[in-house]
């Protein structure tokens, strides 16, 4: 099986917290990396998402380097933060 990566940087400017974090997450920039295979029998080329993960671009001891996210629940947070003046 083929697994097609890929990988983006998000900026948070305030502290978020997501599902699958302990608590708050600090502001600062994330890697995100979303794995997809190909879906097969089709008569197009098509892709599912296997796996979303982010993990921030800064070492932090009291939390995980990366953990598994809801896409949807990313682009929630990724709004909340926008909307803070």
């Amino acid at each position: 099986m083929t697994l097609r990566t890929t990988r983006t940087t998000v900026t948070f400017r305030h502290p978020f917290m997501l599902k699958g974090a302990d608590g708050m997450l600090p502001a600062g920039d994330y890697r995100v990396l979303t794995d997809e295979e190909p879906i097969d029998g089709l008569s197009f080329l098509a892709y599912r998402r296997v796996a979303t993960l982010i993990f921030s671009l800064v070492a932090r001891p009291d939390a995980p380097a990366m953990f598994t996210i809801d896409p949807e629940d990313l682009a929630a947070a990724l709004e909340r933060d926008r909307a803070v003046p």
